[in-house]
């Protein structure tokens, strides 16, 4: 998975993290979550706020769905 394949990630921290409301976690600890996703194999330093702005919104669809 790569940064921009924010629908994957998604679903891959909605499986590893069960209960956490996406919109709770502040950006610094998601990007440590998705850098420690298996599968993960992008550079963490290109990483940035609207990538990752929408891995929690994808995330937030995933969390809601499951609830």
């Amino acid at each position: 998975m790569k940064w921009t394949d924010a629908e994957a990630i998604a679903i891959a921290l909605a499986d590893r993290f069960p209960g956490i409301d996406p919109l709770t976690v502040r950006f610094t600890d998601l990007r440590d979550k998705v850098i420690g996703l298996a599968g993960f194999a992008d550079d963490p330093k290109a990483s940035n706020e609207p990538k990752l702005e929408a891995i929690q919104m994808a995330w937030y669809e995933e969390f809601k769905d499951a609830q």
